[in-house]
Parts: structure tokens; C-alpha cells; sequence
């Protein structure tokens, strides 16, 4: 924990901010000091994003609202200039991959008449050198960022937002920076932050991620509807009371009643391409299968090269004892696959679409009547009842999927393959980037499947959420199944370690025998 004092840096009063048929924040308050770690917490449409567009200035909060920064002398900065005196670390991090860390720092600098000289290269390489070592990291600032590790570019984010700093008194706004961390990335970044912090600097941390805001944070605020309903030190509460408060009710893990194993749905043998090396794996009717495995492990290619949206290099792909295509998508959906990428605005979704018509998008032939007329009706009909199943929030089929939350456009994506009834559910990192209640829903959606009578194959970098889910679990190393963890095996321990080999599992003897290649 970071030592806090009673110097206010950052102070919203009464914050409010209407949509139209929207309140989205409802009289906030909220103070960062000095030296203090403050996390935000809530459910997708809690009120966080716009929290944090009302600050960085893109949206104007409603009249009576106050947003006020504080300097070590007392000066005080209100409205729109506030949000000059900030500075942002977003998601996406605002970096371009092709410049070295030297220019990414550079940009946005005002050079004065020094804009058409030539640049001082090595005193900039020791600035840039200095400024990530403030942080305790030391890389090649010559090298494309986008070579960099996810939590070194984090690194650079940060100490460009920092590099004009002309003191330690400013506030940080972290806004999701470990989305795309793992395990230890997310300690570096965490070592990084603690000394920002330290130096007498306020940090605002928004974030999904219960252990690591329980861990970070000094204070945690938690935001439900628009209104803040806790301002609590993280140390008078733990996981299981924090997820209480952002939902507004206890939430018990899912309790998972898979019907009795069925035949297999699924029988993958020698499967090879990109980063997999002969792959066999069988998932039966009624089970949910786990593979989990570090970066680079084949894990985040498996599902899509079963799907046919990535082409195998060789290897087999049988679904209820039928031969699939090789690099046929269509021909998987016809055999009854659904599948959920990781990547759901690139490649699960439509966004500009609605909700209505990318949950019926997959299969419009039982809506359709005489001369391929689309009956409206009916869709949305159908629309309105799967979004009632999957408590679809807000309830308006008609409206863009980009206007959803990240919680909510996984159960329209998990939606369109549940309303075909499928055969076997392929799922890439399900619960990636939704909040708490999303997740306990998706994870009764994926266990009424299988309850149902369907395969489900779950492709998870979340230990905790495969040792809830999984009857089984397959680790990956080297793009080889390295090892098998059963139900009563099953801990996230167990599975670091298979995943890290430091352990020696026995591998699973009852696959597919091996027969010819694709």
C-alpha cells in the first residue's frame, strides 16, 4: 500500500451527467490526495467510463457539478481546465507500434524553434532511458514498441503521460491498463504505479479486476447505476463483499449441473498450424473441456483453427463422428459449432449492426417467408426473448452493439450460437473484459449449454474461472498438450504449474487414435 496523506489533489463534488433515457452518473462524489491510490470499481454501465470521459474533458457534466485539482502550493483548477492538469493511461495506450520508445515519448512535445533543427538523439535516448527507469524497468528504447512486452509498453504510456510533470503532485488516471497483462506483466506495472504514488502523485485506478484492485488499491469507491453506494479503505473488505456491493446482492459461484457424458461431439487429432504441434483432444456431449497455457502456447489459436477460421497445416477435426472441412467456418456452423473469438469487435461481432440483427445474423431461414421475406415480427419477437434470457442490459434490440457494454456484447456474441442450438460451443477467453455480474451470467449460460446436451471447449487465461467451470482441463506448452488436470485435480495451482512445467502431470491417454492428415 501506498502512504497516503491528507493533501487533495483531485476533488469531485455532486457529479451528474444525462443521456437522453439515461442517468448515467447521479451526484458523485470522490477525492484523491496525495501519495493515494483510489480504485474505482463497478458493473459495465456502472457510470466508470463516464467518470472517466467527464475528467480527460470529452463529455460536459451536468450543471451543478464540480471537478476540482489541487497543486502542492493550494491553487485550485476547476472546470474545463481540470482535466488539463490530469493525465490518462487508456486501454489501448495511444502508442505506435512502428516508433521506438524515444519517439513515442516525443511525440506531442513542443520543440520551439527547435522544430526544424536536428534532433538531439542521444541526449533523447538518455531522458528516455531515465524516464523508464524511474519505473524499475530497463529495455532498448531504440526497439518498435510493438516489440516491446505488454507491460513495458504499458511503461512508456505511463512515462509519457508523465514526462512534463514539473512536480510529483499531479493525479494518474489508469483506465483498464491491465487488460491485456498477465501474472507477472501485471506486478511490473503494479512495482511501477506504487512508485508514482510514492513520490507524492494521486492515482485513480479503474479496473475489472477484483484481486488486483484489492491488492493496489488504499481506497476503493464502488459505483452501481450512476451512484457511488461505497467509499471503503481496501482493507476493511474482501473479494466476496466487494462483488456484493457492485452487484447489489450475493452472488454464489456457479453451480454447475452437467447432464451425464454423453457420445464425443468433438475428436481432434494430429491438429498442427501456427503455433500447435499435433493436437488431439475429444470433448463428449454434456462436458465443458478447459485449455489453458502461457502466451505463445498455441492456446490462443486453438478454437479458431478448430473453426476453420484459421487453416491447419494438417491434422483432423470430427464433430459427431463426421469429418470437418479443413478452413470451412461455414461448414462448421452448418455442423453445429458455435464459436466466441477473443476478439469480439474484430472478429465475434458486427458493432455498427444491433443487437437484433447480429443475434439472428447467424441463421435468418426460420424468420423468413414466402419469397425470402424477412418476418420483422417474429425477429423481434425471438430478439426480445433471448435478450430477457441472457438479461440483456438495456433491453433495446434496436440499438447499435457499440453502444453496449463490453458485459453485454458477450451475451449477444454468446446469444446468436445458443439460439442454433449447437452441437459444441467453442469459447476464446468468454469473460475477457466484463465486469463481475456479465461473468457470473455467462458462466450459467455456458453451464445450462452443456446441462443441455452440448460440447462446450473453453480456451481461458483465467485459472479461477477454469477450476469453476471445467469438468477438465488441458494445458498447452509449446503448442503440445502437456498435460490433463480432472475435476478433482482441478486448482489454480495445479494449473500454473503444468502451464510454467514445474510440474510433471501424467497426459491423458483416452484421445483419438492419430489417422490421416488434413
Amino acid at each position: 500500500m501506498s502512504v497516503a496523506t491528507d493533501t487533495p489533489l483531485l476533488r469531485v463534488r455532486g457529479l451528474s451527467k444525462a443521456f437522453p433515457g439515461l442517468l448515467a452518473l447521479d451526484g458523485v462524489d470522490l477525492t484523491v490526495s496525495s501519495g493515494e491510490i483510489v480504485a474505482v470499481v463497478g458493473q459495465n454501465g456502472s457510470g466508470k467510463s463516464t467518470l472517466v470521459k467527464i475528467l480527460a474533458g470529452v463529455y460536459q457534466a451536468d450543471p451543478g457539478s464540480e471537478v476540482e485539482v489541487y497543486g502542492s502550493d493550494g491553487t485550485r483548477v476547476t472546470g474545463a481546465m481540470a482535466g488539463a492538469e490530469l493525465r490518462f493511461i487508456h486501454q489501448d495506450l495511444g502508442l505506435i507500434g512502428t516508433l521506438n520508445t524515444v519517439e513515442n515519448l516525443d511525440l506531442g512535445l513542443a520543440y520551439g524553434h527547435r522544430l526544424l533543427a536536428p534532433s538531439r538523439r542521444k541526449a533523447e535516448r538518455a531522458r528516455a532511458r531515465e524516464l523508464i527507469a524511474r519505473f524499475g524497468a530497463s529495455f532498448d528504447v531504440d526497439l518498435p514498441v510493438a516489440s516491446l512486452t505488454a507491460s513495458e509498453r504499458t511503461i512508456v504510456a505511463i512515462a509519457r503521460a508523465l514526462s512534463d510533470w514539473t512536480g510529483s503532485d499531479h493525479v494518474l488516471v489508469l483506465d483498464e491498463p491491465t487488460a491485456a497483462l498477465r501474472g507477472e506483466e501485471s506486478g511490473r506495472l503494479f512495482e511501477a504505479v506504487r512508485r508514482v504514488a510514492d513520490e507524492g502523485a494521486g492515482i485513480l485506478f479503474i479496473s475489472h479486476h477484483l484481486e488486483e484492485v484489492l491488492d493496489l488499491a488504499d481506497r476503493i469507491v464502488v459505483l452501481r447505476d450512476g451512484q457511488k453506494v461505497a467509499d471503503t479503505p481496501a482493507d476493511h473488505v474482501d473479494e466476496k463483499q466487494l462483488v456484493e456491493l457492485i452487484v447489489g446482492r450475493e452472488v454464489d459461484p456457479a453451480v454447475l449441473k452437467h447432464k451425464d457424458r454423453g457420445e464425443a461431439v468433438l475428436e481432434v487429432s494430429g491438429l498442427s498450424g501456427a503455433t500447435l504441434r499435433e493436437i488431439d483432444l475429444r470433448v463428449n456431449a454434456g462436458e465443458i473441456v478447459g485449455v489453458t497455457g502461457i502466451i505463445g502456447s498455441g492456446r490462443e489459436r486453438l478454437t479458431e483453427t478448430i473453426f476453420g477460421a484459421a487453416r491447419a497445416d494438417a491434422g483432423v477435426v470430427r464433430v459427431s463422428g463426421r469429418r470437418l472441412p479443413a478452413g470451412d467456418p461455414r461448414a462448421a456452423v452448418a455442423a453445429g459449432l458455435g464459436f466466441v473469438p477473443a476478439d469480439r469487435h474484430r472478429a465475434g461481432a458486427v458493432m455498427t449492426m444491433s443487437a437484433r440483427e447480429n443475434l439472428t445474423l447467424p441463421r435468418m431461414s426460420p424468420l423468413r417467408r414466402r419469397f425470402g421475406r424477412l418476418d420483422a415480427k417474429a425477429e423481434r419477437r425471438e430478439a426480445a426473448s433471448w435478450a430477457a434470457d441472457v438479461e440483456l442490459r438495456p433491453p433495446e434490440m434496436d440499438r447499435p452493439l457499440e453502444l453496449y457494454s463490453g458485459g453485454n456484447q458477450q451475451k449477444v456474441v454468446i446469444a446468436k450460437w445458443l439460439r442454433n442450438d449447437p452441437r459444441l460451443l467453442l469459447l476464446d477467453e468468454p469473460t475477457q473484459g466484463v465486469d463481475v455480474g456479465a461473468k457470473a451470467k455467462i458462466h450459467e449460460l455456458i453451464g445450462e449449454a452443456a446441462a443441455g446436451g452440448a460440447g462446450v471447449l473453453v480456451c481461458s487465461s483465467d485459472t479461477e474461472e477454469l477450476t469453476v467451470l471445467c469438468d477438465r482441463v488441458l494445458v498447452l506448452r509449446d503448442g503440445k498438450v502437456a498435460a490433463e488436470l480432472r475435476r478433482d485435480a482441478l486448482s489454480e495451482t495445479a494449473l500454473l504449474n503444468a502451464s510454467m512445467g514445474l510440474a510433471e502431470i501424467p497426459q491423458p491417454t483416452d484421445y483419438p487414435q492419430k489417422d490421416d492428415h488434413a
